[in-house]
């Protein structure tokens, strides 16, 4: 059973990351890459844009396969903590009318990730499906930064086709989640090394 702090620091992030969708979400300037897809699933089919984050886990969990990474109690919460977060709290917070007040939830939804990122994963009690490609491209040589950013640009291109919303929040998020993950990840000592090796082929 892990320890209470490697759970804290697992959940706090995942917390942490939630509520940093929510503020983006009613800031109303655009949303993260992997946000920008949930919306465009959501607008789809009218599911809650939590949920649709909690199934899109379990799909991309997929991927892990063919790269064989291994889930943990981190991937499973991942998939499941943040999305109830979001379904939770957006009731809870009416969008802003002023301008100011957007760009201010933007800002400090966007700082919210990386830290977030660096607790759950430093943990050391498995990635989120998402975090699990960043983790395996890591492993095979990439930095931190590139890693994320591929991902997230991914993500990104889907979520556009599908019609989510690309806007000022989603560049910021574009731009800066790499670096400040990296950023946060060399400042947050982690409970073990973050960044799992690359899986060994048979």
């Amino acid at each position: 059973m892990p320890s209470f702090p490697r759970l804290a620091r697992l959940f706090g992030g995942l917390v942490l990351i939630g509520v940093g969708v929510t503020l983006m979400v009613r800031a109303r300037l655009g949303l993260g890459p992997w946000d920008v897809l949930h919306q465009g699933i959501a607008s789809r089919t009218g599911i809650a844009i939590g949920t649709v984050g909690i199934l899109v886990g379990f799909a991309v969990l997929l991927l892990w396969i063919p790269i064989r990474e291994r889930p943990g109690i981190g991937t499973v919460a991942n998939m499941l903590v943040i999305g109830l977060v979001i379904d939770a709290t957006l009731p809870l917070l009416d969008a802003p009318r002023s301008l100011v007040v957007r760009v201010l939830f933007l800002i400090i939804g966007v700082g919210a990730f990386a830290p977030g990122i660096a607790l759950y994963v430093g943990a050391s009690l498995g990635p989120g499906p998402r975090d699990g490609i960043m983790t395996n491209l890591v492993g095979r040589g990439l930095s931190i930064r590139a890693a994320r950013t591929i991902v997230e640009l991914s993500a990104l291109a889907v979520g556009f086709l599908l019609g989510g919303t690309v806007g000022v929040g989603t560049v910021l998020f574009a731009a800066v989640i790499g670096p400040s993950t990296q950023w946060w990840m060399h400042r947050i000592p982690a409970h073990a090394t973050p960044i799992a090796p690359a899986p060994s082929t048979p």
